[in-house]
């Protein structure tokens, strides 16, 4: 009967429902690494939405497809914390006669106690709540790039169209200029100005050339396309986004996926100390095996249990100093939570500035310019108006669009900050509802 002792206890192993769950767990974390590099994303040559922006940098993202492989290493991290220890098949063979020969087998299983797979299953579950919290606020960072970056490329392609029609609008005044002179009605000196303000005026436009180019290479680069394909960017560039509530984008912020993330963090760093607490309590290993005795021709069962004394070693250290990056995770909450509302405030009244400034060129500054440039123009030509009148005009004019552009960027620009920070699409995102213009 004791002979078949171990035989028994080897299947009661076998049949165990945590051995049977580690075969399981193996069979089912099964993973092939992939050689090579992701192919690379390239967009259609043709019109690109922000809609479409938005699908191509959320599709292939490189930084986004780590922030993912990341959660999937972290979900492989609680399959691991769930395993039990393996048991220890040992054996010893005492005296090399046989007839004098004692033969022992003998089979060793560690026991878990004081709660130490629990706490460990736990902390891995933390982290993979932090990594989807990562994961989010990556997601928002790319979202608040794309959005910044395509109306970026809105606003260039807007001054690559206001410098061409500059330098049309200085052509004609040049060639003004010269049939006065030829003429006789201005001097040639008037000419001469005139084609200076012309060259400037193409100066200009190469530097909105080379700004157009540059912001496109920004855009496709966010999806890894280092050679934009796209014709231009498609979007209404003149409609505001608009400005919520202080109270209610900071109400917003607490589920801000950083400042989630902080707060998990603190709950990982509890839970891990409850693993460093855990491990004070000493683990005991229970054997099971048989001994024959070939002199005395019996086989005997022996039973065994093995606890460590905690006498000098009681993991005291490692629970110190995961108290201790406990209170230092609490630290970095209440730093987090300091800096993004900060950061909001200030993205805030950035946007505030921003639409405040933009309404009153559109609405004052914009069409007096243009007036009077028009009517500089017009009475250049009939010979009302001197020269250096209309140059005037001409660089009120422009610097009155290009200041109303670059307010328009810093809007649009404010608002994916503000995304960024809340982490989710909210009222001022160029998603929601635009205030359209006037």
């Amino acid at each position: 009967m004791r002979r078949h002792l171990l035989p028994l206890g080897l299947a009661a192993l076998l049949f165990n429902p945590s051995f049977a769950q580690t075969v399981d767990i193996e069979r089912r974390g099964n993973y092939e690494i992939s050689n090579g590099s992701a192919p690379r994303t390239v967009e259609p040559a043709s019109s690109l939405s922000l809609k479409a922006a938005l699908a191509l940098a959320f599709g292939a993202s490189p930084e986004l497809s780590g922030a993912r492989r990341e959660l999937a290493a972290i979900e492989a991290t609680i399959i691991q914390a769930q395993v039990r220890p393996n048991p220890e098949l040992a054996t010893l063979i005492e005296d090399t006669q046989k007839a004098t020969r004692t033969t022992t087998l003998q089979l060793n299983q560690p026991i878990e106690l004081g709660g130490k797979r629990a706490a460990r299953i736990d902390a891995a579950e933390r982290g993979r709540d932090a990594a989807a919290a990562e994961l989010d606020a990556k997601r928002a960072e790319i979202r608040a790039a794309v959005v910044a970056a395509f109306f970026d490329v809105l606003v260039a392609q807007e001054r690559l169209r206001l410098a061409q029609g500059s330098v049309e609008l200085a052509q004609r005044a040049s060639s003004a200029a010269s049939r006065r002179v030829t003429a006789g009605k201005v001097s040639p000196v008037e000419e001469t100005k005139a084609r200076v303000a012309e060259a400037g005026v193409r100066i200009e436009m190469t530097l909105a050339v080379s700004e157009l180019a540059t912001a496109r290479k920004r855009l496709a680069g966010i999806w890894g396309n280092p050679a934009p394909r796209f014709e231009h960017a498609e979007g209404d560039l003149d409609a505001l986004p608009p400005l919520p509530a202080l109270a209610d984008l900071n109400a917003g912020l607490a589920t801000s996926p950083k400042l989630l993330r902080a707060k998990i963090e603190v709950d990982r760093r509890q839970v891990l100390a409850e693993i460093e607490r855990s491990r004070r309590v000493p683990n005991v290993t229970v054997s099971l095996g048989a001994k024959r005795d070939e002199q005395l021709g019996r086989n005997q069962a022996i039973l065994g249990l093995s606890i460590p004394i905690p006498i000098f070693d009681r993991n005291q250290g490692n629970l110190l100093e995961a108290l201790h990056r406990t209170d230092k995770a609490r630290d970095d909450l209440s730093a987090t939570e300091i800096r993004l509302s900060n950061e909001l405030t200030l993205a805030y009244e950035r946007l505030n500035t921003a639409r405040g400034e933009t309404e009153s060129l559109r609405r004052d500054i914009l069409p007096g310019a243009q007036s009077a440039y028009d009517a500089a123009t017009k009475g250049f030509e009939l010979g009302k108006f001197s020269f250096l009148d209309v140059l005037d005009a001409q660089r009120t004019s422009f610097q009155a669009k290009a200041q109303y552009l670059r307010a328009l960027a810093e809007a649009h620009r404010s608002a994916a900050e503000i995304e960024r920070i809340l982490g989710a699409a909210s009222a001022s995102s160029p998603a929601a509802p635009a205030v359209t213009k006037p």
